[in-house]
């Protein structure tokens, strides 16, 4: 099987301002993730795209195979990432000269996970053929139990209600938080119809020390409190 891996790195960030290169554990946040992907001995290459030239050169400094250059319009604050992700491929393939099996996408803003992790989601995707596998942590609370949202004349309602109450959390089914750190695709179903979900995805569920994205200033600290905990 021939892989290829994208990490995706907008140089623009309102909740934490530059995080993508910001230092954690001395070195660039980049830096973790493009590790990660290297140690999992998974890939051809490695290739990050940004539409910085500073996050590109950072990532050519600590290991990366590749540098994208990823277009201004792929690149503002309302771009969704999946085109951005489809167009890191297909430009991969064209300096590779090949065309990839299994293409795995890894957030920069997730540096907790192992590289164990990117192996055995690559594997569950290929050892059962499907479309793909997302990544997250059993969820804190249930849209069947302590979820709710507000509806349209302002009350506010469980967000999922099953014809018999649940009465303990425990007892609804369970539900997982996305956490946006490792997605892995069959490269020919993603070209096909370019999406998260499939009628065939599966879920490779991490742990929540594992599971951390950074999205805001507590988010960093907290990864940087795990990361202490751990050394």
């Amino acid at each position: 099987m021939k892989r290829i891996c994208t990490i995706c790195a907008r140089g623009g960030s309102k909740g934490v301002k530059n995080k993508n290169i910001r230092l954690l554990e001395g070195k660039p946040l980049i830096a973790h993730t493009i590790a990660h992907a290297k140690e999992s001995g998974c890939f051809e290459g490695v290739v990050v795209s940004s539409d910085s030239d500073e996050i590109l050169s950072i990532a050519r400094d600590w290991g990366a195979d590749y540098s994208i250059k990823r277009p201004d319009a792929l690149a503002n604050d309302t771009a969704a990432k999946i085109p951005a992700i489809k167009h890191a491929l297909l430009e991969a393939e064209k300096i590779y000269d090949m065309t990839f099996d299994t293409f795995v996408d890894l957030d920069a803003t997730s540096p907790l996970r192992f590289a164990a992790d990117v192996e055995n989601a690559i594997n569950l995707l290929e050892s059962n053929q499907v479309s793909s596998v997302i990544t997250g942590a059993p969820a804190r609370r249930s849209p069947y139990f302590n979820l709710v949202e507000r509806t349209q004349d302002g009350r506010i309602a469980l967000s999922k209600k099953l014809e018999k109450p649940v009465v303990r959390r425990q007892d609804s089914p369970q539900c997982y938080d996305m956490n946006a750190s490792i997605y892995v695709w069959n490269r020919n179903c993603f070209l096909e119809n370019p999406t998260v979900f499939y009628t065939d995805t599966l879920l490779y569920e991490m742990p929540e020390d594992r599971s951390q994205d950074i999205d805001c200033e507590l988010d960093f600290k907290i990864v940087e409190l795990i990361m202490n905990e751990r050394q």
